[in-house]
């Protein structure tokens, strides 16, 4: 049997739809390829923008700003040395991209100028970081991507 050029385009073209669907069907329904929004409430999260950014800017003032290190024992927060930590309190939030069952949030309450986050609650991968501490209610932020 002889294929003519208008037989070949046609079936060049229900090939060509037949990839494309194959695609736009995987990516619907392979939870390997689900992604979510950082936050559910994220009209109310964007109206409170302008504080996130006086609280960056408050820590850029900072003589020694918070300091993040992965370790064995896990990750440790260090909090700058000429603070009274006792007056420190705030919330350490560490977002997980890829799957949100996996975030973590933390109240800040240290006796030691430094907050760890044991090892087993992170598993390799991609982390944002973001602490939000008050201290002499003055508020800060430090955020950071994290790669365990």
């Amino acid at each position: 049997m002889k294929i003519n050029w208008g037989t070949g385009i046609v079936i060049a073209i229900v090939a060509f739809i037949s990839f494309i669907m194959y695609f736009v069907i995987t990516m619907s329904t392979n939870n390997k390829y689900s992604y979510d929004l950082v936050t559910d409430k994220y009209y109310q999260q964007e109206l409170q923008y302008q504080e996130q950014i006086e609280a960056e800017k408050n820590s850029k003032t900072l003589i020694e700003n918070l300091n993040v290190k992965y370790s064995v024992n896990g990750l440790t927060v260090n909090f700058p040395k000429d603070l009274d930590y006792a007056m420190i309190s705030g919330k350490v939030f560490l977002y997980r991209p890829s799957n949100k069952h996996l975030d973590i949030e933390i109240p800040i309450s240290i006796s030691k100028p430094y907050l760890l986050v044991p090892e087993k609650r992170l598993l390799d991968g991609r982390w944002n970081i973001i602490v939000s501490w008050t201290y002499k209610k003055k508020d800060y932020l430090f955020k950071k991507e994290l790669n365990l």
